[in-house]
């Protein structure tokens, strides 16, 4: 229970903590929201799967809700236009990579690397939260390990098709996550919110996927090393 005691001593109503979660709340908003998005351009770019990816996007929606009213609960405004810029580099890549109809790279940015970085942001944000957001984000994210299952799945079944584009595509994207974790360092601390444990939790998920996916530990290393570079 240790963990739970450090949101006790964080006061959800200072101006301090108001003006940071102004920002994170934002991004987790976005995020919902991009994933909503994406899932809907995934469900047209594999029509087999329609129902199921037009079914995780609703579920998406619904998470955005969620942390809508976190916000609300703690009198804070999001700063959306904070947020769709943070976005902006992930967002326009998926863009480019539907209209080109490369599926394999739309999905390793959402049902990987965002799936992924919610699911460590939600992790080490939980033991930090105020009691509301704590019982939102807890259900949330059960909901995102299936999305990141349902990535995972589609890949492996495609793996030896799709693998060079992966490499590819994790090449191109995967740099940003850490331009993303770094803008967002100081704000996350204010929430008590570790770079640190952040940046371990994300590369644990990712490199699992990863390895669902098919690819060796050596591969993962590999791969795992584009981002470091940009840390």
């Amino acid at each position: 229970m240790q963990e739970f005691a450090v949101s006790s001593e964080l006061d959800f109503q200072s101006e301090t903590y108001k003006d940071a979660y102004s920002r994170i709340n934002a991004i987790v908003i976005e995020g919902e929201q991009e994933a909503h998005e994406n899932y809907i351009k995934l469900a047209e770019m594999l029509p087999e799967q329609k129902d199921e990816l037009i079914r995780l996007s609703k579920m998406e929606n619904r998470h955005k809700k969620g942390f809508q009213a976190c916000g609300k609960n703690l009198s804070v405004t999001p700063d959306m236009d904070f947020a769709r810029q943070y976005f902006s580099q992930l967002h326009d890549n998926f863009q480019t990579a539907a209209a080109t109809g490369n599926v394999v790279t739309c999905l390793l940015i959402q049902s990987l690397i965002i799936e992924c970085f919610a699911i460590a942001a939600y992790n080490i944000y939980i033991p930090v939260a105020d009691p509301f957001a704590r019982k939102i984000t807890e259900g949330v994210v059960q909901d995102e390990y299936s999305h990141l299952n349902f990535g995972e799945v589609w890949l492996k079944e495609h793996f030896e098709d799709s693998k060079a584009e992966l490499e590819a595509a994790n090449r191109q994207n995967l740099p940003i996550v850490w331009k993303m974790l770094n803008q967002v360092e100081d704000d996350a601390h204010i929430l008590a919110m570790e770079k640190e444990a952040l940046v371990e939790d994300f590369m644990i998920a990712y490199g699992e996927a990863l390895s669902n996916i098919g690819f060796s530990t050596r591969d993962i290393m590999r791969m795992s090393a584009y981002g470091l570079t940009a840390a």
